[in-house]
């Protein structure tokens, strides 16, 4: 799994790791991204969404990075420690064989958690490795200066709202704003290393070997407890658990949030300036991640969100955009501003690095079928729901029921205008549908004679203004010709039935024009232009709907190898980012929840069908 990490040197001097050559570890309140090369080049203190501090993923030179590796020639691997989300890095050099297990113990009580405690663990498992370690924290995106302490095994990094702590089980010393370390160790032989955010009740506490194990154990437990609720037994159990954790990991654990990646602004093409920050709860992935977790029995992380749903995510706040946002923040904050971090140069030289999210404030309808859709599935497969919440659900309805026929800024977020998007109509249908079911399923009281109205008229207008002629396919927009991806939702959601010939002559029409050896473009930003420059790659999401699509048209040997193919496209550890480019490398936010829940849910299906 894995090889020797292939760096590339970027413009600072410093070598840059490709996105894919990542692995997670984290604590369901932030996480860290490390390198194959051992060295830590992303984290986020106290949660997902706080400042960074260490992003050398984002700049090479002023990010911050934790660095741990052998100092001597050596072949890395990477693995998760199985059924768990604890990440070993391997070296393999020509003394010797080392590894580095990375983790975030989860729980462990208040104060615990309050510690937000990353711990690595050196170990020589054959023969001796040198080994050197550079810890190098850049606050606040790496703008804001700090000092740092260093008092026998213990050095506090301080700055005037965050101070963390290094505590290590080998000498350190410091280096400027740095400390570094350089051991050897002789097999069997082990180093430990600690970073705690410090401050308040929390003091700097040593971590020596023995709690270190003891919180590998504890730590490794958790996971492979969690993983055990797991109802999924079929043909791709590993991949489609290696997406579990990793949405687990990207659950924000006080209040129940999933955000759609933990990362910002990794490019959507190298050089271009499609960088976004994907750290918020967008109502949409959030909703789709409900369904995925459903499907495989984990009704605590759906109750969790529908918590959150309930609690930050209500009818009548007064948006010009609607009853509800797209997006909000991990603790239900409506205000994200959106600004460029212009002393940051980007991955690979990839400007402009963003925080926050100016799409906040978009009219996107869809959210509204989708978020409805979680609610009656959780309603139908978990536990029903309460009375106010299906208060709620009616607002939300009538208010769909009297808008839904606007042009919107779409799934996909375009900055390039409003238009009738199909896809936003699809899923404005849905909202109304799976509303009428809940009603008719418990006796719930609704303006149903409305209700059906509505969705039948959305119907009639998708099957007339969406449907194109001279394509043979439905489009993007009404009265259009453009293809989306977009639309391969029609027949998952019960729309369209699978075998109807307009939607067969849609998705052969869709696999000639949008589809590359199984990977799916979402649409050709030349026929549809969205406002921003340059090009993307193929959109792994709907990767993944192509292959549900083929399995409910019957045409299940084709949606098996595109499936299989899709598999191969994974970083070594089954991670997926955003996209994949024309050589087949991970491009944007990484890992995204967005794919990784399209892969359990065709996993699931495509399991069905054969059986």
């Amino acid at each position: 799994m894995g090889g020797a990490a292939q760096d590339r040197v970027g413009p600072g001097g410093r070598q840059y790791v490709p996105i894919a050559e990542h692995g997670l570890i984290g604590d369901l309140r932030s996480v860290a991204l490390v390198g194959t090369d051992g060295t830590i080049d992303w984290y986020c203190c106290p949660a997902f969404d706080a400042p960074s501090v260490f992003a050398s993923i984002l700049d090479a030179e002023r990010g911050g990075c934790f660095e741990l590796a052998a100092t001597v020639p050596a072949r890395t691997k990477q693995f998760y420690f199985p059924d768990t989300n604890v990440l070993i890095t391997r070296f393999f050099t020509e003394d010797g064989v080392g590894e580095v297990q990375d983790f975030m113990p989860v729980g462990g009580g208040r104060a615990e958690a309050e510690r937000h405690r990353l711990i690595r663990r050196v170990v020589c498992v054959r023969g001796s490795i040198p080994f050197r370690t550079r810890v190098a924290p850049r606050f606040d995106y790496g703008a804001l200066p700090h000092t740092v302490r260093l008092t026998g095994d213990t050095a506090v990094f301080e700055t005037e709202g965050l101070a963390l702590a290094l505590t290590a089980t080998v000498p350190l010393e410091t280096d400027g704003p740095d400390v570094r370390g350089d051991f050897k160790l002789s097999e069997g032989e082990s180093a430990v290393f600690a970073l705690d955010k410090v401050g308040g009740d929390v003091t700097p506490r040593r971590c020596a070997r023995t709690e270190a194990e003891e919180q590998f154990a504890a730590t490794v437990a958790y996971w492979r407890r969690w993983l055990s609720s797991s109802r999924y037994k079929g043909r791709w159990r590993e991949m489609v658990h290696r997406s579990a954790l990793t949405l687990k990991l990207l659950t924000y654990a006080p209040t129940g949030a999933i955000v759609a990646a933990p990362t910002t602004s990794l490019p959507e093409e190298l050089g271009g300036e499609r960088n976004w920050d994907y750290r918020y709860v967008w109502v949409r992935d959030a909703a789709f991640c409900v369904y995925a977790l459903l499907r495989l029995g984990f009704t605590g992380e759906a109750e969790a969100f529908m918590d959150f749903v309930t609690r930050h995510i209500s009818p009548g706040d007064g948006k010009t955009s609607g009853p509800l946002q797209i997006m909000y923040g991990i603790d239900g904050r409506t205000e994200l501003p959106e600004r460029t971090l212009d002393h940051l140069e980007g991955h690979h030289g990839s400007a402009p690095v963003r925080v926050g999210n100016a799409a906040a404030d978009q009219l996107q309808l869809d959210i509204y079928g989708a978020l409805i859709d979680s609610i009656y599935l959780y309603d139908k497969w978990a536990k029903p729901i309460s009375s106010g919440h299906w208060d709620d659900v009616c607002a939300l309805v009538d208010w769909v029921c009297a808008h839904w026929d606007q042009p919107d800024e779409g799934i996909w977020e375009t900055r390039g205008g409003r238009k009738n998007f199909l896809y936003s109509r699809l899923m404005c249908w849905v909202a109304i549908e799976r509303a009428i079911r809940m009603a008719n399923r418990r006796g719930l009281p609704a303006d149903l004679p409305r209700w059906r109205e509505c969705r039948d008229t959305i119907y009639r207008r998708i099957m007339s203004r969406g449907w194109c002629e001279e394509r043979g396919a439905f489009v993007q927009h009404e009265d259009g010709d453009v293809l989306d991806a977009a639309v391969l939702m029609m027949p998952l959601t019960k729309f369209i039935a699978p075998t109807d010939p307009k939607w067969l002559s849609t998705l052969d029409v869709l696999t000639e024009e949008l589809v590359s050896d199984s990977l799916v473009y979402r649409y050709d930003p030349r026929s549809s232009p969205d406002g921003l420059r340059g090009d993307e790659g193929t959109f792994s999401i709907c990767s993944f709907w192509y292959v549900e699509a083929m399995v409910h048209a019957g045409r299940i040997d084709e949606a098996r190898l595109a499936f299989e193919k899709m598999l191969t496209y994974a970083n070594h550890l089954g991670l997926y980012a955003e996209e994949i480019s024309h050589t087949g490398e991970q491009q944007g936010n990484f890992p995204q929840a967005f794919t990784h829940l399209a892969l359990i849910s065709a996993a699931f299906n495509l399991d069905r069908a054969l059986g």
